[in-house]
């Protein structure tokens, strides 16, 4: 069943302090406007807003006694402070003392300092252009929110509760205004990045990730060529310049983060904290979504990914893996600085910010890695699988490292983990898949000219490619998946091959039988299996072994080329595969060239004490008859190993050679002169040297090149 994703749809709530209302990372308002999001006695508060603005400003002009005029904002601030210090002291609620007029005095300098801050500027942040005006704004909060606390201790007084009402009022026309405040310097940074668009060089989150060119990985594995391909792949630098402190993510200014900070501590002093909690979970969620946009990252569902092409989706899997790096590098550490700075006053409450917002990435996240989880399994799929397992078990000691305390760290590294092992699970069994792919090629059709079949340079290629760039993840996965089932090892290698196995666990290089490994030499034999089965295919018995030598030698070059899957294989295997080799080898001149040895031996060559001519000349018929039919099926033969055609050239010519010379120079010379020897002794030592040369070159017109 999928998870909620990063912004679950929710309804919102008016401008209220109900803590129940609001249940901590469940809250989803990306899809409101931030009008739709402002409280509703504030968006009432803005239809009046000329209307209070005119009365403010009417009240301004008011006539009031000297004394009032003349009294600042100071001295009301002692008058109130003595009074919330003799309210602490009543013992008896019936008998408070009298409300002093620096009350009411206070409300109107709190109204008067709102009606400032909107005459100076209109749409647009207010609180911070004035330091002075800020600062006795703040202490005038501070005090009116104080009161309406105590005030509210005397429910019975007439003049307490008519106090009450007052400062009430002011207070929740001064949180609406720090509401919008607090939206408006969150918004702060949007805007700072839509002009920042114009820019080339502002157009990502962070300037240092970037797409390259590199080496190391290709995006898939093709069995036909090498994997020194260049492709895009994501890379985090490892050593970034140290970054302007503005344009670290998420790009908010010293100065904003200051006002955001004494705003926020306000309003949670005064008690509006579910609203501050609201307001600034809703900006950040939505800012966070838009920094994954820039990263291409798109919220697919299971069913999307399902319907997607492997092409298509190996280019999701690529952006995966680069948000996922970039996320945990920079972007929750960028979340969990801000969270640290702006609720400095409430530690509480900036850890449980951060913890909705990572979880709620981390959702979304893991989801797409699930979904991948899900689709169909398939050989090529395995190197981006693994890719996506290295990057979350990568992730998890930075998680532990970075959230070293509270509940998200344990809920995310259980989550990260569980993600991780579905993904191994499904990378051993896309390996073990290769097991069925070699036991399914059952084709009856021989590969022309004895060449290396394509299953073998496929499943050798694969398995090069796999050990070079991830023998260690797959070490893992098998070691987890043997830990999880044990009896998996039963259906993988019979018992007696792994005992077999385990006896080249020496002391002399040789293959370390680790679960992987055991895997690895299980695959590889059943491969010589099948190249023995398909060599049976051909009729000629020659043929049917410079096809076993083609497919043996290339599989054990590859496997000494590469040192990460010869320490798997072992010495021992490797020597094995050689001593194979050389009998192949031993069983081809055999079959090719005993008869033709025969036809020039010594041996049955006299009759009654004398040369038989009749005899001599149906050898060298016999003779060239096979070697003419040898060499124009040979030629066409490839061995495509340079070596390996050499060493059976080489061979040839060392038996061939030294036979023939010695059975022309005792019997050439029964024959007369003339046309007769031209008729029997059709090749001269030095002509069979060139013929040879000819063999396994693949190449129907050597016979045109013989001499005559």
């Amino acid at each position: 069943m999928e998870r909620s994703l990063l912004f679950p749809p929710e309804k919102t709530r008016s401008f209220a302090r109900n803590a129940s209302d609001i249940a901590d990372g469940k809250l989803d308002f990306s899809h409101l406007s931030p009008a739709d999001l402002a409280p509703d006695d504030h968006r009432n508060h803005n239809h009046d807003h000329d209307h209070d603005h005119d009365h403010d400003h009417d009240h301004d002009k008011e006539p009031s006694s000297s004394s009032d005029s003349n009294t600042n904002l100071s001295q009301i601030l002692d008058d109130v402070d003595r009074f919330l210090d003799g309210l602490s002291a009543v013992q008896n609620e019936s008998d408070p003392p009298d409300v002093p007029n620096s009350v009411e005095l206070l409300s109107q300098k709190m109204d008067s300092m709102i009606s400032k801050y909107n005459a100076n500027v209109k749409k647009s942040m207010r609180f911070g252009k004035d330091p002075a005006l800020d600062s006795s704004f703040l202490e005038a909060v501070k005090r009116i929110s104080q009161l309406s606390q105590k005030l509210a201790d005397f429910p019975s007084n007439a003049s307490m509760a008519s106090a009450l009402n007052r400062t009430s009022s002011i207070l929740q026309r001064a949180m609406s205004f720090m509401d919008e405040e607090f939206r408006l310097l969150l918004e702060d940074n949007k805007s700072n990045k839509e002009s920042d668009h114009h820019h080339p060089q502002h157009q990502h989150p962070n300037p240092n990730l970037k797409f390259h060119k590199t080496t190391t990985k290709q995006s898939s594995f093709n069995g036909n060529h090498s994997h020194n391909h260049e492709t895009d792949r994501c890379i985090l630098p490892n050593h970034n310049p140290e970054p302007d402190p503005e344009d670290e993510y998420p790009g908010f200014s010293p100065e904003t983060i200051s006002n955001m900070n004494k705003i926020a501590t306000a309003m949670i002093s005064a008690g509006y904290e579910t609203e501050c909690h609201m307001a600034f979970s809703v900006s950040r969620r939505t800012a966070f979504r838009g920094a994954l946009d820039e990263l291409g990252f798109d919220n697919l569902s299971i069913d999307d990914i399902h319907r997607m092409s492997w092409e298509s989706l190996e280019g999701e899997i690529a952006t995966w893996i680069a948000v996922v790096k970039q996320c945990s590098t920079v972007l929750l550490n960028g979340e969990r600085k801000l969270c640290d700075s702006i609720f400095s006053c409430n530690s509480s409450m900036a850890e449980s910010l951060f913890s909705n917002l990572a979880r709620a990435v981390a959702i979304q996240i893991l989801n797409f890695a699930e979904a991948v989880v899900l689709t169909k399994r398939s050989a090529e799929k395995l190197f981006k699988i693994l890719d996506m397992y290295e990057t979350l078990r990568d992730l998890i000691p930075v998680i532990r490292e970075s959230y070293p305390d509270g509940s998200v760290s344990n809920e995310l590294v259980s989550e990260a983990e569980t993600a991780t092992s579905r993904l191994g699970e499904v990378a051993v069994s896309i390996f073990c898949e290769l097991v069925n792919s070699i036991k399914n090629d059952n084709g009856r059709t021989p590969v022309a000219s004895g060449a290396v079949h394509p299953l073998t340079r496929y499943v050798v290629n694969y398995l090069k490619y796999a050990c070079e760039l991830y023998k260690e993840s797959l070490e893992q996965v098998f070691q987890q998946h043997v830990k999880m089932n044990d009896k998996h090892k039963n259906d993988v290698l019979a018992q007696e091959d792994e005992e077999d196995h385990r006896e080249r666990d020496k002391d002399d290089g040789t293959c370390k039988a680790s679960s992987f490994g055991l895997q690895l030499l299980s695959v590889m034999d059943l491969l010589e299996e099948n190249i023995e089965m398909k060599s049976k295919l051909y009729r000629d018995p020659s043929l049917r072994f410079i096809f076993l030598m083609n497919n043996g030698r290339y599989i054990l070059q590859k496997i000494k080329g590469s040192s990460e899957i010869h320490q798997l294989m072992g010495n021992t295997w490797c020597r094995k595969k050689s001593s194979a080799l050389r009998g192949y080898h031993k069983n081809y001149q055999r079959e090719t060239w005993g008869k033709v040895l025969h036809c020039i031996s010594h041996e049955g060559m006299m009759v009654n004490g004398k040369i038989s001519k009749p005899v001599l000349k149906e050898r060298f018929k016999t003779f060239n008859a096979m070697f003419d039919d040898i060499h124009k099926t040979q030629s066409t033969w490839v061995v495509s190993d340079e070596q390996l055609q050499s060493e059976l050239r080489v061979s040839v010519s060392a038996v061939m050679i030294p036979a023939y010379r010695s059975f022309l120079a005792r019997f050439k010379q029964n024959f007369d002169s003339g046309k007769q020897a031209e008729k029997y002794i059709k090749y001269q030592p030095e002509d069979i040297e060139t013929m040879i040369d000819d063999l396994f070159d693949g190449n129907a017109t050597s016979m045109a090149r013989r001499k005559t």
